[in-house]
C-alpha cells in the first residue's frame, strides 16, 4: 500500500462506496417491478423513453437499471449482482472497469447500454471479433427487445437486425439459452439488413474495424444519403485493453492498388538474403529497426550500381532495401503472419487471430510476399486513414471493460482521458497463481511441460496451454502426438471454431492448446457448456482448470488474461508459466534473455551451476523478468503515444477536409440557404485575384503586365474568338488607367455569364450535382496525394533528430505548410476545371 493511499484512503474503494447509494435505489425498485406483468413492464420502459433527456438521464438511472435487471430475469433467467450494478454505473459515467473473467461483463454492459439508448442517439457496443458481435447481440438482444429497443449487428461485409421471429419459433429460443455459442443458432435470430438500417437501430454491435472503416467510407461518399453512420454519442468497448491499446498500434487505412513493378521487390528480397547480420546490418528487435553497416552499404551499392546509396535520388532503393531486411529479420512466418492459399495473412500479435484483408503499409507487405515467393500485389495508394485512438476520441462518452485494466490505467488516462475502476468479484477468487518454472533452454522446458501435461491427463484434469505463436502451438501439438495424448489445437488457422473449442476447455480430461488469447470473450465453464453437473463436480475435485503458459508476453496484462481463464465465479483453478532462458529450437524467435533482462540474467545465472532439466527456483530471475516486462510496456506505450502525436497533426487536417466535404454535399442540395454555385464563385474570385495580384506588382500601373493576365485568363475560361478580341481591345485601351478592382470585376463578370449559361442549359440541380462531383473528385485525389506526402515527410523528419531538432515539431511545421499548399492547389484546380467543363 502506498503512503498516499494509507493516509488518504483507497480512491477505488471511495468510488465503490459512492456508487452503493445508487445500487440501493435500484434494489428498492425491484419489489415494485417484480409485481408487474410483462406488458406493464414494457409500458414502463416506453414511458421512460418518452420522458428521458440528456439533462434528466442521470436521475432516471435507478429506474432504467432496475428495468434491465427485471427484463434479464424474465428473458435470460439471470439476475444482475450488486457488483454488476456497480460496474454498470461506472460504465455509464464513462469509466474503464476491470472485472475478472467470468464475472459477467457482457450482462453488466446491458445496464448503461439500455439507459443511454433511450435517448435515441444510437449506442455502439464494440467487440473483438464478428462472432462475439453476433453472439452478444442475440444473447443480450433478448433484454433490449423485451424493453422495446432495436439491435443491429455490423459484421465484415454483412449487417443484421436482431429479430426473435426470424426463421425460428418460440421453442428455438429455449434452445438458444442452452446452446448459445453455436454459429447456426445465433444466426437463426439475425435478419440481414442494410448497413444504414443496422446503424439506425437503438443499439449497434460490431468490431472496432467495422465502425472505423464505415467512418472513413462515410467520408468518401458523394451524397449524404450514402452515409450509414449517425453520429458518435456513446460507445462501450469490450476487451478495452485489446482494442484501445493493442490494436491501436495499427491505423485503419482504405487504399487502392497503384501501378508499379514487382521486380524491384524480388530483386531486393534476393539482395537481403545475401546480407548477413552483424557484418552487413544490425537488427534491433526491441525497437523493430534494421540498420546497415558500412560493409553492408558497400555491398548494396555494388549490387545496385550506385556510388552513394544515401543520395536523395536513391531514396527509393534505400527504402526498398530497409523493408526487405525488415521482412527477413523482424517479420517471421507463423509468428507475424501465415501463408494461406498463396497469400500472406497477418496474425494479430496479441490474440493469434488471422486478419484477412489487412496489409502492412509502405511496401512491407510486398517485401514479405517477395520473401515467401508468392504473388506480389501492387502497393496501394492511401485514400483515407485514421488511428483507432482518434476514432474513439470522437465519441461524446466512451467506456470500456476488461479483465486487466489497472496495469494499463496510465495509458487509458493519458490517451483517452478515461479513469479506471476495479469492480470486486461476486465470490472470492480462489485460483492459485503458482510461481514460474524457469529452465535453461527450450528443450528442457518442453520436456517439463509434456511431463506435467501427462500427469494431469492421467488424472482427467482439464488443461489450457497458452503459446505466443502458431509455430510453437503446432510444435507442442506434434510433441503431444508422439506421446499419444489427444488434444485440441486452437490458433489463428482455426479461428472459425474458436468459440466452441474454448468454451469446452473446462471439460473432464480436455487438453486445449491456444495461441495467446484466442477465444477471448468466451467463458470456459467447468464441466462444459451446457453444464454437466456430475462432470463439473469431478473437475472441481481435481481443483479445476489448470492454465499452463509456455512463455511470458511483452505485456503483463496478456499473461494475466491467460491466467484469468481459470477460477471464474469463485471456482477452483490454477495457473503457472514455464519459461526458458535460451530459445534453441526457434533461434529466430524471441527469448527471455533477449527480451526480459538481457545480460543481467545471464550474469546472475553464471554464478550458479543449475542442472539443465531442473527448474530455476530463484526469485531474482522472476523479478528481473517482471521488471523487464514493465520497461517494455513503458517503451511500447511511448511508441504508441508518439504514433498518436503524429496522427494528431493529421487528425486536425482530416477534420477540416471531412467538414469541407460535408459542406460541399450540403450546398449541392441547397440545405444552407445558399448553393454550391456561390461557393464556386468565391473560389474563382480568389483564383482571379491571385492571378491579377501576381501580374500587377506595386502601385505604378506602368509595371503591370496586363497582357500576361489576358494569356492566363485564356487558359482558364474557354471563350469564343469574339470574346477574346473584345477582352484584348479593352486591355489595350484601358492601359495604364485601369485599376486592379476593375480588371477583377470585368473578368468575374465574364465568368458569371459563362456559369449562368451552363446552369440555364442543363438545369439548376443538374449543374449543382456536376459541380459537386468535380470538386469532390479533385479534393479526394489531392487529399490522397497529400496523405502520401505526409507519410514521406514523417519518414524524412526522423533523420533531423541527428541535427538536434525535434522531429515532431518539424512534422507539425512542415505539415501545416504542406496543408496550406494543398488547399490552395485544390482551389486552383477546382476553379480551372469548373470553367473548362463541357457537358455533352
Amino acid at each position: 500500500m502506498s503512503l498516499i493511499t494509507r493516509f488518504l484512503g483507497d480512491p477505488n474503494q471511495k468510488y465503490l462506496k459512492k456508487t452503493q447509494s445508487l445500487v440501493d435505489q435500484i434494489n428498492q425498485l425491484e419489489k415494485e417491478l417484480v409485481a408487474l406483468s410483462d406488458e406493464k413492464l414494457k409500458e414502463k420502459s416506453t414511458g421512460l423513453r418518452e420522458k428521458i433527456t440528456v439533462e434528466n438521464l442521470d436521475e432516471n438511472i435507478p429506474l432504467a437499471f432496475a428495468l434491465v435487471r427485471e427484463a434479464a430475469k424474465r428473458t435470460l433467467n439471470q439476475r444482475h449482482f450488486d457488483c454488476q450494478l456497480q460496474a454498470g454505473v461506472a460504465l455509464h459515467q464513462g469509466e474503464v472497469i476491470e472485472m475478472k473473467t467470468g464475472e459477467g461483463k457482457t450482462l453488466a454492459a446491458t445496464l448503461p447500454v439500455y439507459s443511454n439508448a433511450l435517448l435515441g442517439k444510437g449506442v455502439h457496443v464494440i467487440t473483438v471479433n464478428d462472432y462475439l458481435a453476433r453472439r452478444d447481440a442475440v444473447w443480450m438482444g433478448q433484454i433490449y427487445y423485451f424493453l422495446g429497443l432495436t439491435v443491429g449487428v455490423l459484421n465484415h461485409e454483412q449487417s443484421f437486425l436482431y429479430n426473435p421471429q426470424y426463421h425460428k419459433a418460440e421453442a428455438e429460443k429455449d434452445k438458444l439459452r442452452d446452446e448459445l455459442g453455436s454459429f447456426k443458432v445465433v444466426e437463426d435470430f439475425l435478419e440481414p439488413c442494410s448497413r444504414r438500417e443496422a446503424y439506425q437501430a437503438d443499439i449497434a454491435y460490431g468490431t472496432n474495424n467495422e465502425f472505423g472503416f464505415d467512418y472513413l467510407r462515410d467520408n468518401m461518399v458523394v451524397s449524404l444519403d450514402q452515409k450509414v453512420q449517425r453520429g458518435f454519442y456513446y460507445a462501450v468497448i469490450d476487451e478495452a485493453d485489446s482494442i484501445l491499446i493493442d490494436e491501436a498500434r495499427t491505423p485503419l487505412i482504405i487504399s487502392q492498388p497503384q501501378k508499379e513493378s514487382v521486380r524491384d521487390y524480388q530483386f531486393f528480397a534476393q539482395l537481403a538474403r545475401r546480407l548477413r547480420e552483424t557484418s552487413d546490418y544490425n537488427a534491433d528487435r526491441k525497437m523493430g529497426s534494421v540498420a546497415l553497416t558500412e560493409e553492408g552499404i558497400s555491398k548494396a551499392e555494388k549490387s545496385l550500381g550506385v556510388e552513394n546509396l544515401y543520395h536523395p535520388e536513391n531514396e527509393s532503393y534505400l527504402h526498398h532495401l530497409r523493408q526487405a531486411l525488415k521482412a527477413k529479420v523482424l517479420f517471421l512466418k507463423d509468428e507475424a503472419y501465415v501463408v494461406k492459399n498463396g497469400e500472406v495473412v497477418i496474425v494479430d500479435e496479441f490474440t493469434g487471430r488471422l486478419m484477412p484483408g489487412r496489409r502492412y503499409s509502405e511496401g512491407l507487405h510486398q517485401a514479405i510476399e517477395a520473401k515467401e515467393g508468392v504473388d506480389i500485389k501492387p502497393r496501394s495508394r492511401t485514400l483515407a486513414t485514421i488511428t483507432l485512438q482518434n476514432y474513439f476520441r470522437m465519441y461524446q462518452k466512451l467506456a470500456g471493460m476488461t479483465g486487466t485494466a489497472l496495469s494499463a490505467a496510465e495509458e487509458f488516462d493519458k490517451v483517452y482521458h478515461l479513469d479506471t475502476k476495479a469492480i470486486p468479484t461476486h465470490k472470492p477468487m480462489i485460483r492459485k497463481d503458482l510461481p514460474d518454472k524457469i529452465f535453461l533452454d527450450e528443450e528442457s522446458k518442453f520436456k517439463a511441460v509434456i511431463k506435467q501435461i501427462k500427469e494431469f491427463y492421467k488424472q482427467g484434469r482439464p488443461v489450457l496451454v497458452g503459446t505466443t505463436s502458431i509455430e510453437k502451438n503446432e510444435y507442442l501439438g506434434k510433441l503431444l502426438d508422439r506421446e499419444g495424448i489427444s488434444h485440441q489445437i486452437l490458433n489463428a488457422k482455426h479461428h472459425e471454431e474458436e468459440g466452441q473449442i474454448i468454451a469446452q476447455a473446462g471439460r473432464l480430461g480436455r487438453l486445449t492448446i491456444a495461441t495467446n488469447m484466442a477465444g477471448r470473450g468466451v467463458d470456459i465453464i467447468l464441466g462444459g457448456n451446457p453444464v454437466q453437473s456430475e462432470e463439473k463436480e469431478k473437475v472441481i475435485k481435481l481443483e479445476g482448470l489448470f492454465i499452463l503458459g509456455t512463455e511470458r508476453h511483452e505485456a503483463r496484462r496478456i499473461d494475466n488474461q491467460l491466467r484469468g481463464r481459470s477460477g471464474r465465479q469463485g471456482e477452483p483453478g490454477a495457473a503457472q508459466f514455464y519459461l526458458s532462458l535460451k530459445n534453441e529450437l526457434f533461434p529466430d524467435a524471441k527469448n527471455i534473455i533477449q527480451w526480459f533482462g538481457g545480460e543481467r540474467i545471464e550474469k546472475l545465472l553464471s554464478r550458479f551451476n543449475f542442472p539443465k532439466d531442473e527448474p530455476i527456483a530463484n526469485r531474482f530471475v522472476s523479478q528481473a523478468i517482471e521488471s523487464a516486462q514493465r520497461k517494455i510496456e513503458g517503451l511500447n506505450f511511448d511508441l504508441r503515444k508518439r504514433l498518436l502525436d503524429y496522427d494528431d497533426v493529421m487528425n486536425k487536417q482530416r477534420q477540416i477536409i471531412y467538414h469541407k466535404r460535408d459542406e460541399i454535399i450540403a450546398l449541392a442540395r441547397g440545405e444552407k440557404g445558399e448553393d454550391l454555385g456561390k461557393m464556386v464563385l468565391k473560389i474563382l474570385e480568389e483564383e482571379i485575384r491571385q492571378i491579377v495580384g501576381f501580374h500587377t506588382p506595386g502601385q505604378d500601373p506602368q509595371g503591370w503586365n496586363l497582357e500576361e493576365i489576358f494569356e492566363q485568363f485564356k487558359t482558364i475560361l474557354l471563350m469564343s474568338d469574339d470574346v477574346h478580341l473584345q477582352l484584348r481591345k479593352i486591355i489595350q485601351q484601358s492601359q495604364p488607367a485601369v485599376s486592379r478592382e476593375e480588371i477583377i470585376n470585368y473578368l468575374m463578370k465574364l465568368i458569371e455569364e459563362d456559369l449562368k449559361q451552363k446552369e440555364e442549359k442543363h438545369g439548376r440541380q443538374n449543374w449543382l450535382d456536376l459541380l459537386k462531383l468535380i470538386i469532390l473528385r479533385l479534393l479526394d485525389d489531392l487529399w490522397s496525394q497529400h496523405l502520401s506526402s505526409m507519410d514521406y515527410l514523417r519518414e524524412a523528419v526522423g533523420l533531423r533528430a541527428y541535427a538536434q531538432r525535434d522531429p515532431l515539431v518539424e512534422y507539425q511545421d512542415e505539415g501545416y505548410r504542406m496543408f496550406q499548399e494543398f488547399m490552395l492547389k485544390w482551389k486552383s484546380s477546382a476553379a480551372r476545371t469548373v470553367l473548362k467543363v463541357q457537358i455533352k
